[in-house]
């Protein structure tokens, strides 16, 4: 049996319980060692075998999985954040259906929500955003054409941008090009919630000078938005006096 399982956004107390329990009974764990905290290998038992996919193929990965359950062994396969974005698991899941072997997923905290808490940002602020977009600038991996940088930007909600930090001088350029303001407020928060984690509020238009400042060149994401100034937005109706829920009526 397969688990792939969400290692969160980098601090050891952010995998989910459900996830911590899978990799204490793994005895094989494949792990993302580009981006996943190793500390969060401690959580393995110490006959578990421990293989960095970072210098795998796919094919390699694969092979490993397929000699592990052949043995009935218990294997989690250990993503950075969630699995579910930009996680690659597709490929690999397709590959065990066509062997017979079973899987599960275990969701975990994905980077925007990891930065989103060291900001203390609310993405949704009513009467100013009520949207997330999550994307990526172009690279290896092409972005089809419709869901581009300028497409997004036209909507004018919050923006969480990641693998984009070696292109913010044109990222910024194609922001403003979609329709933000270049005083548009923006973060850039480099390993979110790893203890060596930076994050910098800047704008738009200044997020290459401020990576730059800091000699940030990778593991960054890219936060744009008003509500990252938290201002101009209107009190949540929920919990307005004058408002009826199912659990409480309005008072006069």
């Amino acid at each position: 049996m397969v688990y792939f399982v969400g290692a969160g956004t980098g601090a050891v107390d952010l995998i989910t319980v459900r996830g911590m329990r899978l990799l204490e009974n793994a005895d094989v764990v494949i792990y993302a060692g580009s981006l996943v905290n190793p500390a969060l290998l401690d959580y393995a038992g110490e006959n578990c075998q421990i293989y960095n996919s970072a210098k795998l193929t796919l094919e390699e990965v694969i092979d490993i999985i397929k000699e592990a359950e052949a043995n009935n062994k218990t294997i989690v396969r250990l993503h950075t954040g969630d699995p579910s974005i930009y996680g690659a698991i597709r490929e690999q899941m397709d590959q065990l259906d066509k062997l017979g072997i079973s899987y599960e997923t275990c969701p975990g905290v994905s980077a925007c929500f990891g930065a989103a808490a060291s900001l203390n940002l609310e993405y949704t602020l009513p009467d100013v955003s009520q949207s997330l977009i999550i994307t990526r600038m172009e690279g290896k991996t092409k972005v089809p054409e419709k869901e581009s940088i300028e497409s997004f930007a036209s909507h004018g909600s919050t923006m969480a941008i990641y693998l984009s930090t070696g292109m913010l001088g044109e990222l910024s350029k194609r922001l403003i090009a979609g329709g933000y303001k270049s005083s548009t407020p923006a973060a850039l928060v480099y390993k979110a919630t790893w203890p060596e984690e930076e994050a910098y509020i800047c704008t738009v238009e200044s997020l290459e000078e401020t990576a730059k400042s800091h000699g940030i060149t990778k593991t960054a994401l890219v936060l744009v938005g008003d509500v990252i100034s938290h201002q101009n937005y209107k009190k949540s109706r929920l919990y307005a006096a004058d408002f009826s829920t199912e659990y409480r009526k309005a008072k006069e």
